[in-house]
């Protein structure tokens, strides 16, 4: 059973071919769901409705790790969400039960007949499922909406399709998001997904160059594959106290410290002085400041950190006054 933070509502959750503990029967979506935005959240509210006229549980499937990722790791895009978040997400939308699915190379061979009747209704219990109208499932994705549909007639559920959502003329999508973050237009995502795009996970120690330098970081552990934005950012934190936060963050490889090139998250929230080690943080991106940069010297470093934060301020206030 997984509680969604701060929301109290618990959902079920449930794992493997044959799930334990799952509400039976169900109306389902099938979907990878990453980043939970507007055209998933329409789809969630149809099958929510589906569910409670049929007394059904609202269920979506999703797959761990994303088939890009198992069949071809280095050319998979990037998470917008870790599991974690896309639960506290799904929760937060209504869903009764989400099954994660192992993703693996048995799985993926079921041909498309034995993925309908031996998973979705036999496992899952489906009694009605929701999908978009190019969906495709199966070995080598050889099943398609009109096989569903000849499935649905064989195994007595009931098939619905959801129509493309868009937003301003542009087609609702997980790449479309990712695209928006990586050229830094958050409000742009932020439009796509109905919400500022966040990233949360548990402050773990890092060097401790930022307390020498006079801004003490949470480092934000990420669980993501790969974060789809990078820089400096003005942000809001949620989790360091009651209410919100104002704070600026760095989401980068720190070219000036550091030669590995591993991303890392962290967050200098103002005006703060306690001890944030093993909290849970959400951090709200809404707005980028620049490009990350190499200094020749931390001084310089410390120096460009003040103006950052000056900078964060002022928008963070001009953003409040709107």
């Amino acid at each position: 059973m997984f509680v969604a933070r701060g929301l109290g509502r618990k959902i079920v959750v449930t794992r493997g071919f044959v799930p334990r503990g799952a509400p039976r029967p169900v109306a389902l979506t099938i979907g990878n769901f990453d980043g939970v935005h507007k055209a998933h959240q329409a789809m969630l509210g149809r099958l929510i409705d589906a569910a409670r006229a049929r007394g059904l549980a609202a269920t979506v499937l999703t797959f761990e790790p994303h088939p890009r990722e198992f069949f071809a790791p280095q050319s998979a895009p990037t998470r917008l969400t870790s599991l974690r978040e896309k639960l506290e997400l799904l929760s937060a939308h209504g869903v009764d039960h989400v099954h994660v699915q192992p993703f693996g190379r048995a799985f993926a061979g079921l041909a498309p007949d034995a993925f309908a009747e031996r998973f979705l209704v036999g496992a899952l219990g489906a009694r009605f499922i929701l999908v978009g109208d190019d969906f495709r499932y199966g070995a080598k994705r050889a099943g398609d909406f009109a096989s569903l549909a000849q499935a649905a007639a064989r195994h007595g559920f009931e098939l619905d399709a959801m129509p493309t959502v868009s937003n301003g003329g542009v087609r609702v999508s997980s790449t479309a998001v990712r695209e928006a973050l990586a050229a830094g237009a958050l409000d742009r995502a932020r439009a796509l997904l109905g919400r500022p795009y966040s990233i949360s996970g548990r402050v773990l120690r890092g060097d401790g160059l930022g307390r020498k330098l006079g801004f003490p970081t949470a480092n934000v552990q990420m669980k993501h594959n790969r974060p789809p934005l990078s820089g400096i950012f003005a942000v809001r934190v949620h989790g360091v106290e009651a209410g919100v936060r104002d704070a600026v963050a760095s989401l980068g490889v720190r070219p000036t410290v550091r030669s590995d090139n591993l991303p890392v998250l962290e967050v200098f929230v103002f005006d703060f002085a306690g001890d944030l080690y093993g909290r849970h943080l959400r951090v709200e991106f809404l707005a980028k400041l620049r490009d990350e940069a190499k200094y020749p010297d931390l001084d310089t470093l410390k120096a460009q950190i003040a103006r950052d934060c000056d900078a964060a301020r002022d928008l963070l206030k001009t953003s409040e006054s709107a």
